[in-house]
Order: C-alpha cells, then structure tokens, then sequence
C-alpha cells in the first residue's frame, strides 16, 4: 500500500467516506489508497465500497441543499461506517491501526441554509 509518507511500512489507516474516493486512507499522510491492497476479506471489501459509494445520498447536488431527512440519513451513514471499521480492526487487527472519521458535511449545509435565512 503506497502513500506519501516516506514510511516503509503503514501503520494506521482511516476509514472515511468522500465523493469518488477509496474508504481507506492513510492516516498521517492523508493519501487514499487503493481498497484492492488492503488485506481485508472480499465481503468486507465489497461492504466499504457499498457504502463508500451511498457517501452523499442525503445531498441534493442539483439543488445543493440537504434532502428531508439528510442528517438522520448522514448519521445512519455513520452509524454503518462505525460498524464496518470495527469489523475492519478485527481482521486487521495485528497489521494496521485503524480509526474512523465520521461524515460531517450536512452541518456544512445546515449553516449554509442558517446563514441564507
């Protein structure tokens, strides 16, 4: 798993949801990195990218706004990123520190409407 840390071996990982990105990334560098390298069993692969792919669901881009329920559906988005790190410590457990970064861009929205008011 290459990133721009200059470290020969990676030592904690982050998973994160963004827009057209990997769910995992390097924690000190910051660098996204490929899904496909990281040592984690094909199901659970399939699941972060599952839901890496649901990231923004509760964004309407056209109208860039929340949709009804937008921070509710953001939280359950969490709730299942929460989950699914906890599954990825297990496998790698001895490998990789592993934490996660919860989603926060619905409170960017909710001041954006505020300050629009």
């Amino acid at each position: 798993m290459d990133c721009f840390c200059g470290l020969n071996q990676l030592e904690e990982i982050k998973i994160e949801a963004d827009m057209g990105a990997e769910p995992i990334w390097c924690q000190k560098c910051g660098a996204n990195l490929e899904l496909v390298d990281v040592p984690l069993s094909p199901s659970l692969k399939n699941k972060l990218n599952e839901w890496a792919l649901s990231y923004g669901k509760w964004i309407d881009w056209k109208e860039d706004k929340l949709k009804p329920n937008g921070m509710k559906m953001e939280d359950e988005h969490n709730k299942i990123g929460e989950s699914l790190t906890v599954k990825v410590k297990e496998e790698l457990q001895d490998v990789l520190n592993v934490s996660f970064s919860p989603t926060k861009i619905a409170d960017i929205y909710i001041k954006k409407a505020e300050g629009a008011n």
